[in-house]
């Protein structure tokens, strides 16, 4: 008998928390790099940008923690997701005290270093919020799950980065802030009403208790040590290789084209919106299709995608052909990383979801980072065009190990059995 769809408040509460979560990297992934290169910053300076989200790619240190221990009234995951949310709220009003005329001028470092604690906040919180949507979506709708959770990310994504750019432009660096911090405090609404059950292997009595059982540590090893687990990380490292290595210079070759930030952050809404549909739709075809063509398929359009704007860099830098690359690689990025999310969460196990998915997540984002952080150096001697073709045959070369995975996917174990 198949499980019954979720109810729209969870829907409604993982959509909130997500979104949450795509400020920060609105912020790093859309805002910074334009606002960085607009005063003359260098590529390889804007590269690495993608070590401020080392919190993310470290948080399987902490996840075991976070799976572990909880206020028994609070719930399991409430215990994390409040206090984090609370604490980003606090650190956006902070952000807009600096003065944005002096920031480029000798304060990036405290500037980045209130990013990195704002990165810190969310990737703990994205541990039990992870953790919480796992346990909250039965396997066959972690499809329409993951949906919204991208959708609601790239919402995030889109309020942090473009509409922030358009925004700073119009009302003011510190007004544009705190409307950003209302509008986060607005939306921990959810989770406040939101009565979590305790898990069932909770002990009865005492304020803070543990939700796994074992050693922290042993849950991370237990889960590296199933059988064949290394295919399964060849591929969730791979897939995302050619995006992270391109996105990260398109918004400075955006600006060397001579785009103000206003219109940047107008071109980044437009496809960040087609993108957060393209997330629902990519969701719908993954439950109809199945992982084996929506992988591969959204895999190779990921590859074009990125690989376009190779385009832009050659001359055809008309508004039309630009906004046409842009929707393009959103959409198929939207749907590549809802499928890619399905299939991580179907590999936790019970009661360590938090933990399982954290770890996967940080496989990922740890080479992801790392390639992402070499982008401005090789932009920087290559070229736009170069760059964006090397990013497309990363991402091409990535379909090899997804194609044999799935093509052994009978003869693994359950866990990780993805065509049943």
């Amino acid at each position: 008998m198949p499980a019954p769809r979720p109810s729209v408040f969870v829907l409604v509460l993982l959509t909130s928390l997500y979104f949450s979560q795509g400020l920060p990297g609105g912020l790093l992934a859309h805002a910074l790099p334009a606002m960085l290169r607009q005063h003359q910053v260098s590529l390889e300076y804007i590269g690495y940008l993608d070590l401020l989200a080392l919190p993310w790619m470290l948080k399987f240190l902490w996840a075991p923690y976070v799976d572990r221990y909880h206020f028994r009234s609070t719930g399991p995951h409430r215990s994390w997701i409040l206090p984090m949310q609370g604490l980003v709220v606090i650190l956006l009003l902070g952000l807009g005290q600096f003065d944005p005329g002096l920031i480029f001028e000798g304060y990036l470092a405290p500037f980045f270093a209130i990013l990195l604690l704002f990165n810190l906040c969310s990737a703990t919180q994205d541990i039990a919020t992870d953790g919480l949507t796992v346990k909250l979506l039965p396997s066959e709708w972690r499809g329409l799950g993951n949906s919204v959770q991208v959708s609601g990310y790239k919402a995030g994504m889109i309020i942090g980065g473009s509409v922030l750019l358009i925004a700073i432009d119009r009302i003011g660096w510190e007004t544009s802030f705190f409307i950003l911090a209302a509008l986060l405090a607005l939306l921990s609404v959810p989770v406040l009403v939101f009565r979590e059950r305790p898990d069932s292997n909770s002990p009865a009595a005492g304020p803070s208790v543990p939700a796994a059982p074992g050693l922290p540590w042993d849950s991370n090893l237990a889960f590296l040590r199933q059988p064949r687990i290394g295919l399964w990380l060849l591929v969730l490292v791979s897939y995302k290789l050619g995006d992270a290595f391109g996105s990260g210079m398109v918004k400075p070759m955006l600006v060397d084209t001579g785009l103000s930030l206003s219109a940047i952050g107008s071109l980044t809404l437009t496809a960040s919106v087609a993108g957060m549909i393209a997330a629902v739709i990519g969701g719908l075809l993954y439950y109809r299709l199945g992982p084996k063509l929506t992988l591969l398929g959204f895999g190779f359009l990921q590859a074009v995608g990125i690989s376009a704007f190779a385009l832009i860099a050659a001359g055809y830098n008309q508004m039309p052909v630009i906004y046409g690359v842009m929707l393009f690689e959103q959409v198929a990025d939207g749907m590549s990383t809802v499928v890619l999310f399905a299939l991580m969460m179907d590999q936790c196990r019970e009661n360590h979801e938090g933990a399982d998915y954290s770890l996967q997540t940080c496989f990922q984002v740890i080479l992801s980072g790392l390639v992402g952080a070499t982008s401005g150096w090789f932009a920087s001697r290559a070229g736009y065009g170069p760059h964006f073709l090397a990013a497309g045959l990363l991402g091409a070369l990535a379909l090899v190990p997804a194609w044999y995975f799935l093509a052994r996917a009978r003869s693994l174990p359950p866990a990780l059995n993805t065509t049943s």
